[in-house]
C-alpha cells in the first residue's frame, strides 16, 4: 500500500513502533519511532493476553511516539505459528489457498477453523502424481490473530496487513547481507527464536523455537534469588566471556552458559536436519538479530557452535531515517527496531 504505516512489534515486555512515509517506496524514510512497556502478564509467549491493557499501550504509543498514521502492520509468530513444508498439485495460487482447508488438517493440532492459512511457493517439482508446487504452510491460530487485531481497533488504529513475524525479519535479514546461496537469517526475542533458512533471499524452510534471551534471565532469578533487574545485569556484565570472581558470579555464570547452551544446540540441531534432507547445502553465514546478541561473547560461541561466519544485521540497509531523528536514535534503539522496521516495509506486499 502506498502511503505512510506504521509497523508495531508486540513483544513479551516492550511495544515498539516505526513509521515509516511511504512502504510503496524502493527505499523508504523512517520519520518516528517509539517503545512503551508493556505490563507483566499482559502478552506472554507471543500472544496477548490482555486486549485491553494492550490496547491501552497501544494510545500511550501513539500518545508518546506522535504517530500521524492510523495504518499499522502487525505480525504474528511465536508459539501462534505453525510452519511446514507442503508440496500442492500444480495450480494457480488462489486455488491452492482455496484449497489448504481440505489438504492440511493432519498437519494442524487444532482443527482447521480455527486457524488462519496461508501458503508460500517455493517453486516447482514432480512426484508420483504428476506436478506439484512446492511451498511453505503457514498456519496462525485464529484467536491470536484476532486479539491482534482487536487491540489495534480498540485504540481507533486501522490494521492494514498481518505478517509473519520470521518473514518479516528474513526482509530485513536480506537486504542487510545478499548472498545468492545458503544463509540463516536467526532472530531471538525474549521467548522464542525463529531460524529462516534462505538461497538467494527466498525462505526454504522456517523453524520457531520455543527458548530466547529472557530464559537466562529467568533462570538467574530463580537460581540467585534476585529480582529481574540484577539477573539482567548480571547477564550483560558477565555474557559468556568470563566466569566471575564472586561467588554469586561464578554460579550466574554456569546459569548463563547452561540456558544459552540449550538455545546454540537448536539452532545447531535445526541447520543439520536442513542440511541432511538436502544435497550440496554449505551456509554462506548466519545473521543473527535480537537483545541477547548484545551479551558479550554470544556471537562468537554462536559461530563456534554452527562453524558458520555470523553475521549482525544492519537495520538501516534498506531504509533511511529522517533529519528530526538523526542522533535521537542510536545503534541499540534501531536494533531493537528491526521486527518493526521490517513489518512496515513489508505492508506494500
Amino acid at each position: 500500500m502506498a502511503g505512510g504505516v506504521v509497523g508495531v512489534d508486540i513483544g513479551s515486555a516492550m511495544l515498539r513502533a516505526v513509521e515509516i512515509d511511504d512502504a510503496s517506496k524502493a527505499r523508504p524514510t523512517i520519520i518516528r519511532a517509539h517503545e512503551v512497556p508493556l505490563p507483566d502478564g499482559s502478552v506472554k509467549r507471543g500472544e496477548i493476553l490482555e486486549v485491553h491493557t494492550v490496547a491501552s499501550a497501544f494510545k500511550r504509543l501513539w500518545a508518546g511516539g506522535g504517530f500521524r498514521s492510523k495504518d499499522v502492520a502487525l505480525g504474528i509468530g511465536g508459539q501462534s505459528v505453525i510452519v511446514r513444508d507442503l508440496a500442492v498439485p500444480r495450480m494457480p495460487l488462489a486455488q491452492i489457498k482455496e484449497s489448504l482447508p481440505f489438504q492440511v488438517q493432519d498437519l494442524l493440532p487444532v482443527p482447521v477453523n480455527d486457524a488462519v492459512l496461508d501458503y508460500y511457493p517455493i517453486g516447482e517439482g514432480q512426484n508420483e502424481s504428476g506436478p506439484v508446487v512446492n511451498g511453505l504452510l503457514v498456519a496462525a491460530f485464529k484467536q491470536a490473530v484476532t486479539t491482534n487485531v482487536t487491540a489495534a481497533t480498540l485504540a481507533g488504529l486501522n490494521p492494514v496487513s498481518m505478517d509473519l513475524l520470521p518473514f518479516a525479519m528474513t526482509r530485513m535479514h536480506t537486504t542487510s547481507s545478499p548472498t545468492n546461496g545458503y544463509a540463516v537469517h536467526m532472530n531471538i526475542g525474549a521467548n522464542a527464536t525463529s531460524i529462516v533458512i534462505v538461497q538467494g533471499g527466498v525462505p526454504l524452510f522456517v523453524r520457531i523455537v520455543p527458548a530466547g534471551g529472557d530464559d537466562a534471565t529467568r533462570a538467574l532469578m530463580s537460581r540467585l534469588s534476585v529480582p529481574r533487574e540484577r539477573a539482567e545485569s548480571l547477564k550483560r556484565e558477565l555474557g559468556l566471556t568470563t566466569a566471575g570472581t564472586t561467588d554469586e558470579e561464578r554460579i550466574a555464570a554456569e546459569v548463563i552458559h547452561e540456558s544459552t547452551s540449550e538455545l546454540l544446540t537448536a539452532v545447531r540441531n535445526t541447520l543439520a536436519y536442513f542440511a541432511g534432507v538436502r544435497t550440496g547445502v554449505v551456509f554462506d553465514h548466519l545473521s543473527v538479530a535480537g537483545g541477547v546478541t548484545r551479551m558479550r561473547g554470544f556471537a562468537s560461541a554462536l559461530a563456534e557452535s554452527t562453524r558458520i561466519s555470523v553475521v549482525p544485521v544492519n537495520p538501516l540497509a534498506g531504509v533511511s531515517v529522517a533529519r528530526t531523528l538523526r542522533g535521537k536514535t542510536g545503534d541499540e534503539e534501531l536494533q531493537s527496531l528491526i521486527t518493526s522496521i521490517g513489518l512496515a516495509v513489508g505492508s506494500a506486499a
